[in-house]
């Protein structure tokens, strides 16, 4: 069996890069790709604490699920806000959406 501190290294390091990415990014799809990879770090975690406590329990793979779809949920939405940002202001910058207020 592999230790659980190698799933969190790897969690952590995602959850990181992911972070730096929503900080150091202009790009609205460099965000949600950056969103994403965090909530591929958590989902890893997840799964990695579930079996390690439990093997033979689902209860980490039911939290990954629930991660997945929201995960969507916010993809679908935030792609929505992007095209709509992009058909106003030419550009998928995010700086440019404080200008879309009223």
């Amino acid at each position: 069996m592999i230790p659980l501190q190698n799933f969190l290294v790897l969690s952590a390091l995602l959850f990181g890069i992911g972070f730096y990415g929503v900080l150091a990014r202009r790009s609205a799809i460099l965000i949600l790709i950056s969103v994403e990879i965090m909530l591929a770090a958590v989902a890893i975690n997840f799964i990695a604490f579930a079996t390690y406590r439990d093997p033979k329990a689902f209860s980490g793979l039911v939290f990954a699920l629930f991660v997945i779809a929201v995960a969507a949920a916010e993809v679908g939405l935030a792609l929505g806000i992007v095209l709509r940002l992009f058909r106003e202001r030419r550009t998928a910058n995010v700086d440019e959406a404080s200008s879309l207020k009223w």
